[in-house]
């Protein structure tokens, strides 16, 4: 099923792609540089059945991205991590460095300190 929804899905996207670039603009800028209106599709244009077709493509990528979102969010939530399959191995932790002032100076300072004239 997901197979299926999938491959419509793509076939959806790149059509979706090919309507919108077969559709022809506002005639704008492009009549300058001689995109008059075209003949392949009849004196008006492209936009009746081009308009028509890319609608109904969107509609469809909108269904199927919906759609497989959905299907795909019910997973079986008893499925396993493989994080919990890891075996933790303890390690010995290193000694730890002495700390200063253990060395039987007061404070780590010798009797010459800062406050000692």
């Amino acid at each position: 099923m997901n197979g299926m929804i999938l491959t419509l899905h793509i076939s959806a996207c790149v059509l979706l792609i090919i309507f919108v670039l077969l559709q022809s603009g506002k005639e704008g800028m492009g009549v300058i540089f001689g995109g008059g209106s075209s003949s392949l599709f009849g004196s008006t244009g492209a936009g009746g059945i081009l308009v028509k077709l890319t609608t109904f493509v969107a509609i469809v990528f909108f269904c199927t991205s919906l759609g497989y979102s959905i299907l795909t969010s019910g997973r079986d939530s008893s499925a396993t991590s493989r994080i919990k399959e890891v075996e933790i191995i303890n390690i010995e932790e290193p000694a730890s460095p002495p700390v200063q002032g253990q060395t039987g100076e007061q404070g780590g300072q010798g009797a010459a300190g800062p406050g000692a004239d």
